[in-house]
């Protein structure tokens, strides 16, 4: 588990890489980007930087591009903000959380429409065997 520290570098690093994005990276290869998580090693030497972009795959190509050009600008934005002993380096990765719920709400539609066809079969059925297939004793 994360330490209390790593966890608020973590956050802080979110919103100054959100507002370094949002004010100072120019590069028009920059997509419209969401920030989802950031982690932060325990040593605060690394951090992980989740992202998603909405778009299509060329979107999400150019958009990765671009972080990847800005990163030491990034960084240096984090390490002057934080003022940290050691700046953490920075990795970007494309969340694939979209494509996941995206994933699962088709798979809950194929459902649905597996139930419901079920459900239609079950109205004209009729028992295989007798009505009360108990026996009853006299």
């Amino acid at each position: 588990m994360a330490s209390n520290r790593a966890l608020k570098v973590a956050d802080r690093i979110k919103e100054v890489v959100a507002g370094a994005l949002e004010t100072r990276v120019k590069d028009p290869r920059l997509g419209f980007i969401t920030l989802t998580d950031v982690r932060v090693t325990g040593d605060l030497q690394q951090a992980s930087i989740f992202y998603t972009v909405l778009g299509d795959e060329i979107e999400r190509a150019a958009t990765a591009a671009a972080l990847e050009s800005a990163k030491k600008m990034l960084r240096a934005e984090v390490g002057h903000t934080l003022g940290l002993r050691i700046t953490p380096s920075i990795e970007f990765f494309e969340d694939g959380l979209a494509e996941t719920a995206s994933a699962m709400n088709d798979l809950m539609a194929e459902v649905r429409a597996r139930d419901a066809e079920l459900a239609k079969l079950r109205e004209g059925a009729k028992p295989a065997g007798e009505a009360d297939p108990y026996k009853v004793r006299d």
